[in-house]
Order: C-alpha cells, then sequence, then structure tokens
C-alpha cells in the first residue's frame, strides 16, 4: 500500500512541477533597455511575443477603458543646442552660456505647457526653464532664454524636452540631445 501513496505523490508533484515551469516560461518577466537604458518596469516574453509597457515608449498616455484603447501622443521634436550664434554638442568641463532652441510638429493634443531640463552624469536635474502654452498649434518653435550652466564634470549631460498636458498632471519627457562634456 505503501508504494501506491509513494507513486502518487511522485506523480501529483511530477505534474506540479511540470505546470509550474510551463507557466513560467508562458510569461517570462525580460529586461528591457531603450537607448541603452534600463526600463524601469521592464517587460514580459509571453507565447514569444515582447510586451513593454506604454508609458517607457515616452510621451503622453491615455488608457480609454470603455473602449480598451491606449492612445501615445509623442510629437516630433528637434533640439538645438546655441551658445550665442554658434550651434554646439559638445563643451569643455566648466560653465557655459547657452540657450536651447526646441522645434516642435505633430502634437496632435492640446498641451498646457512645456519645460526644458539638463540631467548631469549622476542623474540630477536642474530646470532650464517652463512656459505655459496660451495658444495651441500642431507645431511650434520654443526657444529658451541664455542660461548658465556648470558642467562640472567630464560626461554625458542630458537635455529633455518635457511636456505637460494639463494642470493637474505631470510632465512628461518627449525628446532628448545629449551634450558631452570634455575635459580640456
Amino acid at each position: 500500500m505503501k508504494w501506491k501513496r509513494v507513486l502518487l505523490c511522485v506523480m501529483v508533484f511530477s505534474l506540479l512541477g511540470g505546470s509550474l515551469l510551463f507557466a513560467d516560461s508562458v510569461n517570462e518577466k525580460i529586461r528591457v533597455f531603450i537607448n541603452g537604458k534600463e526600463a524601469s518596469d521592464g517587460g514580459y516574453l509571453i507565447d514569444g511575443t515582447t510586451y513593454v509597457p506604454v508609458r517607457e515608449a515616452g510621451g503622453i498616455t491615455r488608457w480609454d477603458n470603455n473602449n480598451k484603447r491606449v492612445t501615445v501622443i509623442k510629437p516630433n521634436v528637434h533640439i538645438f543646442l546655441f551658445k550665442g550664434d554658434t550651434v554646439f554638442g559638445n563643451v569643455n568641463v566648466g560653465k557655459l552660456k547657452f540657450n536651447v532652441f526646441s522645434q516642435v510638429d505633430s502634437l496632435t493634443t492640446d498641451v498646457a505647457a512645456v519645460k526644458v531640463t539638463i540631467t548631469d552624469p549622476s542623474g540630477q536635474v536642474k530646470d532650464i526653464q517652463a512656459q505655459d502654452l496660451t495658444t495651441q498649434k500642431d507645431n511650434f518653435w520654443f526657444r529658451t532664454y541664455d542660461f548658465t550652466y556648470d558642467f562640472s564634470r567630464a560626461g554625458k549631460y542630458q537635455v529633455g524636452f518635457h511636456i505637460k498636458e494639463n494642470a493637474n498632471s505631470n510632465y512628461v519627457l518627449v525628446a532628448e540631445k545629449i551634450i558631452t562634456a570634455l575635459n580640456d
């Protein structure tokens, strides 16, 4: 009689173990990198298809529960960096006075405000300029005032362009430009 119980337990545990392994292979958590940065929420591999949270792509995301539809709003944004009348991309370590010119097009919704930031290599963010928008257009230009910034060490600095959908929402990064600070 004991051998029947042992055989039954072995079969039950084999089936459970096989089912758990199968379920794990169907729904596998994966790491996702977008432009060299790891996405905070990662993604899933389900039946051979990769799924990534849409907010990781950047832009304003809206969920319409009634229609079971996600909308992503991410305009085309081109960022130019000016030191006086000269366009630049790399700088030497030290202070620099510059402004940021952003060309925005294909904006398919009204937005309340825009903001330009700079993030240093350690991740510290500083606002360059924010502005509420009073008129709505599908394309516009935004140029910041001259801004003095201390590129205190060598590395990559990110200039970000953000949009804010309404007064109650947060700013969302929609474009970035990298400045490389070099030692003399």
